[in-house]
């Protein structure tokens, strides 16, 4: 468990998504986890209780992921909307991207990897497309390794998301 403390590059959009998300997990879901424990001890025999097993790994999951988002937030390095530059690809901005092999044009955005979610298009700062793209500027070339082979995006536009 080395990461403990590793720093985690949120915005404040991220921030924010994490307060929500614990003082739901410490308000609603925590009461509802108790409460299913209670239940369950009330069935008696708790050897043969899938009910309570349950409800117990429910409770460890729970408080674990409470102490995860509490030190992500402790170890928080929040990156101000006024810091962000646009002159390169940097954390915190959107980059549109043209892709020479097959002529699309595509956005991320990227960000702290707690905040990645490829489905919306935020890109880790530590994965291959995001590490690929910091520190380069519109109209650079760039090539980058992923799964399949490489791609070579061509930087159109980077802005403030």
């Amino acid at each position: 468990m080395g990461e403990t403390n590793k720093q985690v590059i949120l915005t404040y959009e991220g921030v924010k998504k994490i307060e929500q998300e614990l003082e739901y997990l410490k308000t609603v879901k925590r009461k509802e986890v108790t409460q299913k424990i209670k239940t369950a001890l009330s069935f008696g025999d708790l050897s043969e209780n899938s009910e309570y097993d349950e409800a117990k790994n429910e409770q460890a999951f729970v408080e674990g992921r409470i102490a995860t988002l509490e030190n992500m937030l402790k170890n928080a390095k929040v990156i101000d909307e006024e810091d962000i530059k646009t002159d390169t690809v940097s954390i915190g901005t959107t980059v549109r991207v043209k892709d020479l092999e097959y002529g699309d044009e595509l956005e991320f955005t990227i960000v702290g990897s707690a905040e990645a979610d490829p489905a919306t298009m935020k890109i880790s700062n530590e994965a291959p497309i995001g590490k690929g793209l910091l520190g380069k500027k519109v109209g650079d070339k760039v090539v980058i390794q992923v799964p399949d082979g490489t791609t070579i995006f061509e930087i159109l536009e980077i802005k403030k998301r």
